[in-house]
């Protein structure tokens, strides 16, 4: 539950963060997520406009409202205007497939969301073929900062050697289409047990 209008900014582009996965670049996504898990939403809410523009990434009516909460006198009005337009998010042009489960990654991915009262389930998959192929974690969690959470577990990836983590801690409800391909192409590593099984 968000207690103050910086949280509850911060929850908007936590949101929005995770409906831009896939559509911008892996790294720039990873980068702005860690500095909203570090507190710098300012810093977020300063280039999160810029970086739409200069991707030509649009967004929907629905993610301009999250957008203008999230970057709340931080970015100028000329700026959101800019953003482009859609009607509907586009669909992911990307294949998903189950991930190992029981290499080290996974292990300690393992270990730290057992260990946080808010998180119930714990599912990876690999985007893409061949040796590039990402991992892409995917965690439903019920607690007050996912952001915080998806920082701690991108910051374990990158202490493996993930260069660009791609960790999506879900909103509740239906997923975005890329999270609900990926979710169907992934393997479950973990569910607490008194949480119920959800539908993909």
């Amino acid at each position: 539950m968000t207690t103050s209008p910086s949280e509850f900014g911060t929850a908007a582009c936590h949101e929005l963060l995770v409906r831009l996965a896939g559509r911008l670049p892996d790294r720039l996504l990873w980068r702005l997520r860690e500095w909203l898990a570090s507190g710098a939403h300012s810093a977020v809410a300063a280039l999160l406009p810029r970086a739409l523009l200069r991707n030509r990434v649009g967004l929907t009516d629905d993610e301009r409202d999250l957008l203008e909460t999230a970057v709340a006198g931080h970015a100028p009005r000329k700026l959101l205007d800019a953003v482009l337009t859609l009607a509907t998010a586009d669909e992911p042009d990307v294949t998903f497939r189950p991930a190992p489960t029981a290499d080290t990654t996974a292990l300690c991915l393992l270990a730290v969301a057992r260990g946080e009262s808010g998180c119930t389930e714990l599912r990876q998959a690999l985007r893409g073929n061949g040796r590039h192929a990402q991992r892409v974690v995917l965690v439903r969690a019920d607690g007050p900062r996912p952001w915080a959470l998806a920082g701690t577990l991108a910051r374990l990836l990158r202490a493996h050697g993930d260069p660009a983590p791609c960790v999506e801690v879900l909103p509740a409800g239906d997923p975005p289409a890329y999270h609900r391909a990926a979710l169907a192409g992934s393997t479950l590593l973990w569910r607490r047990p008194e949480a119920p099984t959800a539908g993909h």
